[in-house]
């Protein structure tokens, strides 16, 4: 027996997990109103088990007025009208698990609705027994007596972060839109209600985990300090170096996992604002009982500055690999986990972004991503419509179609900056036509003949406009054709759940090609058993040479090609966006 590479990591469900993520106002829409529901997701569990899905992770579903597509809750104990009743939503726990599946919902403590009775109380007066379960400050004043913020901190999206109200004379923090008004953590009556709520009420209804969202952002630097000047031009400024990984997160996710630890869940955080390696290590080392997993959004930041999405930024294909492989070592003589992605509900589609979305490369380079993702170390999540090859809103797209909160705030932003000038409003949806987020929330495509794509009836009017790339990437088209980008999926989930030990838990190694680094990956993966895989990919739409015959001997194993994203595989020269798998024999 080979002794092992690296620390044997207990083996754990949630480890092995294929998670797929489900953005439910876009999903599948059962009564026609043209929104996605909780029924919607139920008629479709089938197609999921069949694609090789363990886990189904449902973003917020909750009561709640929707000015953040339900990141802003009013009620963690009810479902938002729109999606469902509380009952439908325990029968979807119920089929998920009559599937052998499992299920996961959003958590969203950081902040609550404006409309949650919490606020409601809590702004009522300055004495109520609520008033501190949020951060409230006076204002302040200049030398004219003009009312000014407490802080210069701006918000996430693009505002102040503090809100003047004129019911209790004071303003409140909101990392967020103002109708998210963030709960105060230093309150221990406020967590435990949190707990109580938004935690308790949900495990021991059988749910089996959470994503945790902004799960660093609960302790803010105590005197909430301004932030240091980088746009002189703003009134507010980034200010996430006082409000992320503040001096008291260790001790609120201890009481978090003291919670989940009486129950067999999986917990994985959302950690923005975290590039430092050793940060991250402290939140998702076991021994810390902090969190299974969280998020490292180095990949999915690539051409975004830092704090300003909007603003973009060159990358290359040397950076996309680097954040990729960044965080696959971290398991290696350590108790630690991490996660593989590179889509969800905040980001653009990755082969738009990462690959190439022409109709002449876009099939063989979605397939080439899915090679990367699957064969990587980690829990993989997948994010709807991903598995299909779904890409980008059309640059075609006005201004008017973009919905999401945080692209309408810049674009508002833009048009009173520049005046209205019409180059400006164009170069900002330029940007937007890459990084807004409503290029993941756009409607599932399930059909390509129907006006709705299956999503919803013809005679209905989808909350958000379906995009005209459903005519040639839908479910539909591709199910059961050996060549599409969905069966290609189904294979890749297969292998990679027949070999997890290589796949799942194997040690990382990325292969140097000297001259050709830029846009050739390859890498190895071993596990504990020594059986090894080669993984390569070309990342560009040029044809490379590439020794793979000798790089293949040189690993010294019996490789067999196992899987291949084209036909008609040239052992040393890569078509554009090719990708391979070679597995030992032994």
């Amino acid at each position: 027996m080979t002794e092992p590479l690296h620390q044997q990591h207990d083996r754990k469900w949630w480890k092995e997990a294929v998670v797929y993520q489900i953005y439910p106002a876009s999903f599948q829409d059962s009564n026609g109103d043209g929104i996605g529901d909780i029924p919607g997701i139920l008629s479709k569990l089938d197609y999921l088990s069949d694609l090789g899905v363990d886990v189904i992770w449902v973003c917020p579903h909750y009561k709640s007025p929707q000015v953040d597509m339900g990141y802003d809750i009013q009620d963690y104990e009810d479902i938002h009208d729109k999606y469902g009743t509380l009952e439908q939503t325990e029968e979807l726990i119920k089929a998920v698990h009559d599937r052998g599946m499992r299920i996961i919902f959003d958590l969203v403590i950081n902040h609550t609705s404006n409309l949650h009775s919490w606020f409601q109380e809590s702004r009522s007066s300055r004495t109520n027994a609520k008033r501190s379960w949020y951060i409230w400050r006076p204002a302040k004043y200049d030398k004219e007596g003009r009312r000014c913020r407490p802080n210069n901190w701006r918000s996430n999206f693009s505002k102040p972060a503090w809100t003047w109200d004129e019911q209790s004379q004071e303003c409140y923090l909101h990392l967020y839109a103002p109708e998210q008004p963030d709960l105060n953590w230093e309150n221990s009556e406020c967590r435990q209600a949190i707990y109580k709520s938004a935690i308790k009420f949900w495990l021991n209804k059988e749910i089996d985990g959470f994503r945790i969202d902004t799960v660093n952002l609960y302790s803010k630097h105590p005197d909430l300090p301004d932030a240091p000047i980088v746009y002189p031009e703003l009134e507010s400024q980034p200010a996430y170096m006082y409000y992320a990984n503040g001096p008291r997160m260790k001790d609120y996710l201890s009481e978090m996992s003291g919670i989940f630890a009486k129950y067999d869940v999986m917990t994985v955080g959302e950690l923005p604002y975290t590039p430092d390696q050793e940060h991250v290590m402290a939140y998702i080392y076991a021994r810390n009982k902090q969190l299974n997993m969280v998020f490292n959004f180095d990949t999915v930041d690539l051409g975004q500055t830092p704090g300003n999405r909007f603003l973009p930024r060159s990358f290359t294909k040397q950076d996309f690999k680097r954040t990729l492989f960044r965080w696959q070592s971290v398991i290696e003589n350590t108790d630690a986990w991490t996660t593989v992605f590179l889509e969800n509900h905040d980001q653009g589609r990755s082969v738009s972004r990462f690959a190439s979305d022409l109709p002449e490369y876009r099939v063989r380079a979605a397939k080439m991503l899915a090679t990367m993702l699957t064969t990587l170390t980690g829990t993989l999540f997948i994010y709807q419509g991903q598995e299909i090859g779904m890409i980008n809103v059309p640059r075609s797209w006005p201004a008017k179609e973009y919905k999401c909160v945080k692209s309408v705030s810049h674009l508002a932003e833009i048009r009173q900056s520049s005046n209205g000038d019409p180059k400006a409003l164009s170069e900002a949806l330029d940007v937007l036509q890459l990084m807004a987020r409503d290029n993941a929330r756009v409607p599932m495509q399930w059909e390509g003949e129907s006006a709705n794509a299956g999503f919803c009836p013809d005679d209905a009017k989808p909350w958000m406009s379906v995009l005209e790339s459903h005519r040639e990437i839908n479910v539909k088209n591709q199910i059961g054709k050996q060549s599409s980008v969905l069966e290609f999926w189904k294979k890749m989930l297969k292998l990679r759940k027949e070999h997890k030990d290589i796949f799942v838990y194997g040690r990382f190694r990325e292969i140097a090609t000297a001259a050709l680094d830029e846009e050739i990956a390859i890498f190895m993966k071993q596990g504990d058993d020594g059986r090894k895989a080669v993984i390569i990919a070309n990342l560009s739409k040029h044809e490379m040479e590439v020794r793979i015959s000798s790089l293949l001997a040189k690993e010294g194993s019996n490789f067999g090609l196992a899987v291949a994203n084209m036909d008609n595989v040239a052992i040393d020269r890569l078509q554009a966006f090719e990708a391979r798998v070679y597995l030992s024999a032994s």
